[in-house]
């Protein structure tokens, strides 16, 4: 898939079906998106998607945006697996704040994309302070070729499938139920750095990544599972999380510490998605090492009693 990221772009396809949104999640409402790109039956256009880093509510007022549920990176990993041809991840500032809904269209869908066919959610605004609603999209794509297909919200039997629907999922510790809105585990990723390696001293090593971007909708202790990104052959392997500031070490910067069960690979600088199965606690302090080691271990039994590992491969 071919990425994209600033504005100055012109004819970045010869034909395309475009889909444009947010997409933090890219959870199943945002997948049936994808999936009606792939069902336009004209051959030769590319599947493009059209999204925006930063998101534009965290560009306006980042004390209170939402928590993200996706990195950029991921997000792109996502759509890529999904079969689209191009992203063009726009970067939100005040340029393109100021953008009018006519010219939005004309650049990004007319000039630079050639858009034959572009779907939306029926939620879809677009262009300087969301003055494009769906009926001026469907009047530009009359006026410049493209039809518009309008995508209802995707519902199951608890509601609407959104990504507030999935944070509020996370935040409850329904994983299971953040999964099914996901279509698949929610997760991060990251990069291993080196940290002060107390982890490691009290017999539970642990592979620290920060987040790509934040804030974070969850903290805690947690049942996860961890692969690493872009290496063949790696598979989910069980461990146990710190998502959080740490206060049992004097807290800190807001980090991801994994401690992966029986494993002795060095992961320092490479790359790693955790995905979380089951939350078994909230961050707490200690009075001592010794107690913090002792909680350690119960979480480490309790994560393995979670994901089916059993007892035989204790550390």
């Amino acid at each position: 898939m071919r990425l994209f990221r600033d504005l100055n772009h012109s004819a970045l396809s010869r034909g395309s079906v475009v889909t444009i949104g947010n997409f933090d999640g890219v959870h199943r409402g945002h997948q049936a998106l994808v999936e009606r790109c792939h069902a336009w039956d004209e051959e030769g256009l590319d599947r493009a998607v059209v999204t925006f880093e930063p998101l534009p509510q965290a560009w306006f007022n980042a004390a209170e945006a939402p928590a993200r549920l996706t990195s950029p990176r991921q997000k792109t990993a996502l759509f890529a697996r999904m079969g689209m041809d191009l992203m063009w991840m726009m970067r939100f500032n005040q340029t393109l704040a100021d953008w009018p809904a006519r010219a939005f269209a004309d650049h990004v869908l007319g000039s630079a994309l050639n858009a034959r066919h572009v779907v939306v959610g029926d939620d879809f605004r677009f262009g300087r302070r969301r003055e494009g609603d769906l009926a001026l999209l469907e009047d530009l794509g009359r006026e410049r070729g493209f039809s518009v297909e309008i995508v209802r919200e995707v519902v199951d039997d608890q509601g609407r499938i959104s990504s507030s629907a999935v944070r509020k999922a996370l935040r409850e510790g329904r994983f299971e139920r953040a999964a099914d809105l996901l279509g698949r585990p929610w997760s991060l990723e990251g990069r291993v750095f080196r940290g002060s390696q107390l982890g490691r001293r009290l017999g539970y090593p642990t592979a620290n990544m920060k987040l790509a971007v934040g804030p974070c909708p969850v903290a805690g202790i947690f049942a996860v599972q961890a692969r690493l990104v872009g290496e063949a052959g790696s598979g989910w392997m069980d461990g146990v999380a710190n998502l959080g500031t740490r206060p049992a070490v004097g807290g800190g910067d807001f980090l991801v510490e994994v401690h992966l069960f029986d494993l002795e690979m060095d992961l320092y600088a490479r790359r790693l998605e955790v995905r979380f199965i089951e939350k078994i606690r909230d961050e707490a302090n200690f009075n001592n090492l010794d107690a913090l080691k002792l909680q350690m271990s119960r979480d480490a039994k309790e994560a393995r009693t979670i994901l089916g590992t059993g007892m035989e491969r204790a550390v």
